[in-house]
């Protein structure tokens, strides 16, 4: 969930790193986890040890881990490139272009940004520059940029920049769409089509429905385990919350609450309300002000793993004992306790 013109000026001192150098070793410019509440503990403790997978992108998002590839693949959203990481093989280049592929002329060159997995375990794109939600129509032994639409428009309007996603388990696909990679990003209204900044449901017949369109920049999105709670992040500095609401059974969303409000924290740490992931527990590990944050569905904070830069997106392996976080130039991993 690309938030760089909100961040630039807070991190331009970390992105001169360049050349995707890769490395295994604990971050040495001193980041922490810091236990705010002894459930925490389950997960992480204070000396659990933060990871440099690789360094040197320009800014990377949405992670998803593949397991029949034993891989994570996650975006470098201005180098419009997909990579790959492999336990023992490091990072590669996966796909590209990943988001701006020309399909439209006045598009911008950002790629890629949210990744997931459909119920048959293709990659699902939240492209930016094509201003769409798409399938890799390619196996992943044979992966190239070839591309199938999904969702791109609402009532015959492109979309601003659909930003992240996640899948339901019945093959419902819930995506929001702020304006950050709109060419000029968020100041940009001379290409936006829609005046407002949408969260949507896509179903499996191609049906696309607008659940809200209250949220100023909605952006990372997950549902919870029974699939009864969605969660969005808002990456607005004015208002930088975590929303919760409701699943109706007809799929609207009813009796929405701020989850948790990070706004104050804004002014001692970086970062913004961004991607999440939710743990079999059901806590959610966000990225946001100083890193991750780990809140229960009640809201209370529990953790952060301050991870120095800002945070963009977060995901798990599949026996949840790793947390991989792109955060701003780097891929840092995390274990969890079992």
């Amino acid at each position: 969930m690309k938030i760089r013109s909100l961040l630039l000026a807070a991190v331009t001192a970390v992105m001169a790193l360049t050349g995707c150098q890769q490395t295994t070793h604990v971050a040495s410019d001193q980041p922490r986890i810091e236990i705010i509440d002894e459930q925490a503990l389950q997960f992480v403790s204070e000396t659990t040890q933060i990871e440099v997978l690789a360094e040197g992108f320009e800014w990377t998002e949405g992670p998803v881990w593949v397991q029949s590839q034993n891989a994570l693949l996650f975006s470098d959203v201005p180098e419009n490139v997909i990579y790959q990481w492999r336990p023992g093989v490091g990072v590669t280049e996966f796909l590209r272009p990943s988001g701006s592929s020309g399909v439209y002329a006045d598009a911008s060159k950002q790629g890629s940004n949210g990744l997931a997995l459909d119920m048959t375990g293709q990659l699902l794109l939240c492209q930016h520059g094509d201003r769409r939600v798409s399938r890799l129509a390619a196996p992943f032994e044979q992966a190239e940029p070839n591309y199938q639409t999904l969702a791109s428009l609402y009532q015959g309007k492109r979309f601003n920049s659909p930003n992240d996603l996640t899948v339901g388990k019945n093959g419902q696909i819930w995506f929001t769409d702020p304006p950050y990679g709109l060419p000029q990003g968020q100041n940009n209204t001379e290409q936006r089509e829609l005046d407002f900044h949408g969260v949507y449901r896509l179903d499996t017949d191609g049906k696309v429905t607008l659940l809200t369109k209250e949220m100023t920049r909605p952006n990372g999105i997950a549902l919870s385990n029974d699939e009864k709670t969605l969660y969005v992040a808002n990456s607005d500095p004015n208002k930088a919350i975590w929303m919760a609401w409701q699943i109706a059974d007809d799929g609207s969303l009813n009796d929405g609450r701020v989850l948790f409000d990070a706004t104050f924290h804004l002014s001692t740490g970086h970062g913004l309300p961004d991607g999440l992931k939710v743990h079999p527990s059901g806590v959610l590990f966000a990225t946001g002000p100083n890193g991750v944050l780990l809140l229960t569905p009640e809201g209370n904070h529990l953790a952060t793993i301050h991870t120095v830069t800002a945070s963009a997106n977060v995901a798990f392996n599949q026996d949840f004992s790793s947390l991989f976080i792109t955060s701003d130039n780097r891929l840092l991993r995390v274990a969890i306790n079992p």
